[in-house]
């Protein structure tokens, strides 16, 4: 076992987050111009960074069987964060797709798949999202897959694939069924290798290519084995990751925020604030609490949020709060550390612009501020048909806390 595949306990995670801000700034800091420049240049560029990343024991941190619970991780995921290329570099990005093999995957999926995965010589892409669909309704999903003696037969497109430029297998949503929703859709992993799988064309955010594609399935064949899960469960998995995921991206954006922040007050601090008096102002100090407040706020829904994931607890509803305002706390950091540095904000010549552009889509992405709102809205007033009120500490479990606890734990079963 070399050390990046060593247990971490939970008592050393601290230490491990303190080890992982200093990798980040002294080795990603200084080398973001290159990893945000041309691609050949920026990919050998984290290839280097992510060799350093596991030789130093920082790689995969929270891969199945390194640290243990969830809530040790947000702190190390913190500092993942800090930078935009964090997350890559130190395997982060693939955190989640090693927990659903982990866990769903069957031997010869696992042998294909997971391994690869975890050394870091496959890099794993997620296609739900089509071009006609809506991302927040799986019902409109229209890819599918049919079953044609051992194989899967696939046909159909999928847009916004994160890594879908370098990806070395797709964990595709597609219909398997025609009948109720949820036994119709599956999880089939695809190489990208495959013979009528192509990149349609590339996609920016923001006016900035980031490696999201859209792709094409035209009669790719891979092998019955190839689903994750059972045919059929392809809506609860889809579930399961976005509980997860959602609370990965989210710390990592916190990270973000942090930074921000950091800049923020430096900036106000300096021998240039000192000449405006900016510390003196009472706007800027205003700024400076609101954007203590949201990273606080934050923090503590995560916190509470994985808390109950570690639990085998439902956390659906502290999951989508939380994942809204750290989205927002980045948003709102960033904007006040562009407002105290003006026009340099603006450019090239501090990072705040590129967190900027990447704060405003962090509304979009995992689910749209919008639809996440619209659902907690309504599970929350659900709550009060037939109850007298709302246990704040437990939103989401309407029964008693018996009953509850029974629901909880076969919720964490299917996890």
């Amino acid at each position: 076992m070399n050390q990046s595949q060593q247990t971490i306990p939970e008592q050393d995670a601290q230490g491990l987050a303190r080890r992982v801000r200093a990798f980040v700034e002294a080795h990603i800091l200084p080398r973001e111009a290159e990893l945000a420049g041309p691609r050949d240049s920026a990919q050998a560029c984290h290839a280097e960074l992510a060799a350093l990343a596991r030789q130093e024991g920082l790689w995969g941190s929270f891969y199945p069987g390194r640290l243990a619970s969830l809530q040790a991780y947000l702190a190390v995921a913190e500092q993942e964060g800090r930078s935009e290329y964090g997350p890559a570099v130190f395997g982060a990005d693939a955190t989640l797709d090693a927990h659903m093999l982990t866990r769903h995957g069957g031997p010869e999926v696992r042998a294909a798949f997971l391994a690869p995965l975890l050394s870091g010589e496959a890099v794993s892409a997620y296609g739900m999202s089509e071009p006609q669909s809506i991302g927040s309704i799986p019902a409109t999903l229209t890819t599918r897959a049919r079953l044609e003696g051992e194989q899967w037969r696939l046909e159909g497109r999928k847009w916004f694939i994160c890594r879908a430029d370098r990806a070395s297998f797709v964990t595709v949503v597609a219909r398997t069924d025609e009948g109720p929703l949820g036994a119709a859709l599956s999880m089939i992993l695809v190489p990208t290798d495959a013979p009528g799988f192509a990149i349609v064309r590339e996609l920016d955010i923001l006016g900035r290519f980031q490696g999201q594609c859209e792709i094409v399935f035209d009669g790719v064949r891979v092998p019955r084995h190839h689903v994750l899960g059972q045919v059929g469960s392809g809506l609860a998995l889809m579930q399961e990751r976005l509980g997860l995921g959602r609370i990965l991206r989210s710390v990592h954006w916190l990270g973000l925020a942090q930074r921000c922040f950091d800049l923020l007050c430096a900036r106000v601090v300096s021998t240039r604030g000192e000449q405006a008096r900016l510390a003196d102002k009472q706007l800027v100090r205003l700024r400076i609490f609101e954007a203590y407040q949201a990273i606080a706020g934050a923090r503590g829904l995560l916190q509470d949020a994985a808390r109950k994931f570690d639990a085998g607890l439902d956390n659906a509803i502290e999951v989508n709060v939380a994942k809204v305002a750290a989205s927002r706390a980045l948003s709102l950091v960033a904007d006040s550390a562009i407002q105290i540095y003006g026009a340099e904000g603006l450019s090239e010549l501090s990072p705040l612009s590129g967190i900027y552009r990447a704060a405003r889509a962090t509304h979009i992405l995992d689910g749209t501020d919008d639809a996440l709102i619209s659902a907690v809205g309504r599970r929350l007033l659900d709550a009060y048909r037939g109850e007298a009120s709302l246990d704040f500490d437990w939103p989401t479990l309407s029964a008693t806390r018996a009953d509850a606890a029974t629901s909880g734990a076969s919720q964490g079963e299917a996890r």
